[in-house]
């Protein structure tokens, strides 16, 4: 039976596939707003048409970008679109789908499986034979697919049976299969400005078939403001909000609603903030967290950590990741850091939310300002380089054990130096065994305590080369 298309140029399909998780009729382009259901949501109804009415990705779906252009001219390749919730990853495709003389099939890989897309296949396969029609993919959330689930596309993409349209919240070089992803080109969308959802609240106020013009609304400035930094830069957030704002004011005695700021914060309820904890918020703002951090601004800090408690990341990464930068970052500059941030995680665990919060604030706020060095982190990589690249060497007889019975017969700790038999407890001898490069492992910085600790190992050095042959101690053991 012949698939129904909203786009009046396209030919009826011939030998649709029937059965799958999808009736032929939702295989085929998506309605068009105005075809929704009056009560449908209002982002359900506002959803753009056209590239025209398309706002907040300019850089990606502007005019005269490579994407406006194939889609334009009917000539896209393979795509994946990636971006947070709302950002309008679906509605482009919903507008490719309008717009192309292709045959396009409309799948979520939540609810479908590739039995599903075998059969759109092999449809696409003989309609490329008899009439020459292209056949366009999309499937929403592709991420959701395991790995041998996305390499039934591969074959089917590389030779142009289908164009795949991918849409993904995502990161695809770590949820895409890297041939997949290799054969489409990536679009980044990212998260929609304030003033890109203050003109689509706008527009729904001002349309009176698909939006909110019928209901007479006059907005105050701060209330779309509101509306608009409350969302998180997703649309979709917005205008069910401005919805739910809009159908709460009362009409006055001349059929005007006034959305007031109290009416609007009423509507949104609270912030929502695009944050997973699994996926690339999580590990963005973690990252900007230590690198303000590293970077000594406490303000900085504050800020994604306030991101992190409030979208609920787990206080105890967050503990860990304090614990982990003392010693990176901070280390011997001020060797308070890793203790203050020991006991923090410690404290953290036995205070529990929402006071805990207080105790990272004060570790953070310390760790921020304290001087900074990675010496230590330095002097470790290239001990460990060091034997990853040239082995590990047996330890020297003079620094083995001769505690237990036979060690001494062995010839263990022979010319061992006892240090605290020494003026100072120091005295010069060889730690390392032969031929160690890339020396020395650690170099003490001028910052903070480090200093201290660097004059020290020099003072060390100058005493033992001014000291005369034979200064020995009569004991060394």
């Amino acid at each position: 039976m012949p698939v129904p298309s909203s786009n009046p140029d396209r030919q009826p399909e011939p030998d649709a596939p029937s059965g799958g998780l999808f009736a032929p009729e939702e295989v085929a382009a998506p309605p068009c707003p105005a075809e929704l259901m009056p009560d449908a949501p209002l982002a359900a109804r506002m959803r753009p048409r056209t590239l025209e009415e398309f706002v907040g990705q300019e850089s990606v779906v502007g005019p005269g970008t490579l994407l406006r252009r194939a889609i334009e001219r009917d000539q896209l390749t393979s795509v994946l679109f990636w971006g947070p919730p709302g950002c309008g990853k679906s509605t482009l495709a919903q507008i490719i789908a309008r717009v192309t003389h292709a045959r396009f099939d409309n799948y979520s890989a939540v609810t479908s499986g590739v039995a599903d897309v075998r059969k759109v296949i092999e449809a696409a396969r003989e309609r490329r034979k008899k009439t020459g029609q292209k056949t366009i993919l999309f499937v929403d959330e592709i991420h959701r697919w395991n790995k041998a689930q996305q390499d039934a596309l591969l074959p089917h993409v590389e030779d142009g049976t289908i164009v795949l349209i991918g849409a993904t919240t995502e990161n695809p070089y770590f949820e895409v299969n890297a041939p997949l992803l290799s054969r489409s080109r990536l679009f980044r969308l990212e998260r929609l400005s304030d003033e890109a959802i203050r003109r689509l609240l706008e527009r729904a106020l001002a349309e009176p078939e698909r939006g909110l013009g019928h209901l007479n609304v006059v907005a105050d400035p701060d209330a779309l403001d509101h509306l608009a930094q409350i969302a998180g830069g997703d649309a979709r957030n917005a205008l069910n909000a401005l919805e739910a704002a809009a159908l709460a004011a009362v009409p006055d005695a001349a059929g005007k609603r006034h959305l007031t700021l109290a009416l609007a914060e009423e509507g949104a309820q609270a912030r929502q903030l695009a944050y997973d904890k699994t996926g690339d918020e999580h590990y963005d703002t973690i990252s900007a967290f230590i690198k303000s951090l590293r970077g000594s601004d406490p303000d900085g800090a504050l800020y994604w950590l306030a991101k992190m408690l409030l979208a609920g990341e787990d206080i105890r990464f967050i503990a860990r990741r304090l614990v982990i930068f003392a010693s990176e970052d901070v280390g011997n500059a001020d060797p308070m850091a890793l203790v203050l941030a020991n006991a923090a995680a410690q404290a953290v665990m036995f205070v529990g939310l929402p006071e805990a919060q207080l105790t990272l604030a004060q570790a953070v706020t310390y760790l921020a300002a304290a001087p900074k060095s990675n010496a230590a982190t330095i002097a470790i990589g290239r001990a460990l380089e060091e034997i990853r690249t040239h082995g590990a060497q047996p330890v020297p007889k003079h620094l083995r054990d001769s505690h237990y019975p036979g060690g001494k017969k062995l010839g263990h700790g022979k010319g061992y130096l006892y240090p605290h038999d020494f003026p100072g407890h120091y005295v010069e001898q060889e730690y390392l065994p032969p031929g160690v490069q890339g020396l020395p492992f650690y170099e003490p910085t001028e910052e903070g305590a480090e200093a201290r600790l660097k004059r020290r190992m020099e003072d060390r050095r100058t005493r033992q080369s001014e000291e005369k042959p034979g200064d020995t101690p009569t004991n060394s053991t």
